[in-house]
């Protein structure tokens, strides 16, 4: 049977590739954008199975709507992706509180809303899979992007506890945790503090080093996104792309390391 899929931010980027990939194989798809005049295209090509949403993420009570407009029409949710989001640049020192804010409203919030809207259908079925988008930077973290990390370590936290409510009724979570991939993510999608010239040097290092590594191609992550939700007993997370592994071991090695070394102090803090 084909799978009714509902996808926030299908305008570009992975969204639009795992929208394709659903339509593609025979799949229906409610994809949600801010315009929909960007996915036209869509519309003409896929007209019995793509309903197009417009939608802001930010906003709670449309987020429950389009999600009951997409599970009326279609009449089944089974696949639920938590796809909207940008990345918020800038170090700590720089940003502003709205700009916190913002990262926050889009890339926790509103997931969490579209996430509750979904929750009530995928119970009463019995069954469904929500696949939140994060990134390596929900479980590691660099400079210049602190505002997006926090936005993405919300995510994860909210979806492991989310994971463990859920498995009860049928219903599986996946983190998606790509690394750095060929999207606009940090191009016009992207929004940037004012900068500090204090920071130019360290801003300069971490651009050096983002250019240097080797960008993922979006639609190599089709196969991948189709057999995770194929799958029978599915990830809580999985990554995209070779470098993430490499992140994550160095860093939990380091955090098991320096957790080790001051054992000591922590055991004495507990007292009698």
């Amino acid at each position: 049977m084909s799978k009714v899929w509902f996808i926030t931010g299908v305008s570009r980027g992975f969204g639009r590739e795992w929208a394709l990939a659903a339509l593609e194989r025979g799949d229906r798809v409610a994809g949600t954008a801010r315009e929909l005049n960007a996915v036209a295209d869509l519309v003409a090509e896929y007209p019995e199975t793509f309903l197009p949403l417009r939608l802001e993420v930010t906003d709670r009570a449309a987020d429950f709507a389009a999600v009951r407009q997409a599970a009326d029409h279609f009449g089944r949710l089974d696949i639920v992706v938590n796809n909207a989001g940008y990345g918020q640049f800038g170090m700590i020192e720089e940003l502003t509180e709205q700009e916190f804010r913002d990262q926050l409203e889009t890339n926790v919030f509103g997931a969490m809303w579209v996430t509750q809207a979904a929750l009530p259908i995928l119970r009463e079925q019995g069954s469904g899979h929500i696949l939140q988008v994060s990134s390596i930077g929900g479980i590691s973290a660099f400079q210049n992007l602190g505002a997006y990390h926090a936005s993405k370590w919300a995510l994860e936290g909210f979806s492991q506890s989310l994971a463990q409510e859920i498995a009860p009724f049928g219903i599986h979570v996946t983190l998606i945790e790509p690394g750095g991939f060929d999207t606009d993510w940090a191009g016009p999608s992207s929004r940037h503090a004012t900068p500090n010239p204090a920071y130019d040097g360290a801003r300069a290092a971490r651009a050096a080093q983002r250019s240097a590594v080797r960008r993922g191609e979006p639609t190599a992550t089709r196969d991948a996104v189709l057999a995770v939700v194929d799958a029978e007993q599915p990830p809580l997370r999985i990554f995209l792309g070779e470098i993430p592994l490499a992140i994550a071991t160095a860093d939990y090695e380091a955090r098991l390391e320096n957790w080790r070394a001051w054992q000591p102090v922590s055991v004495a803090a507990q007292g009698n």
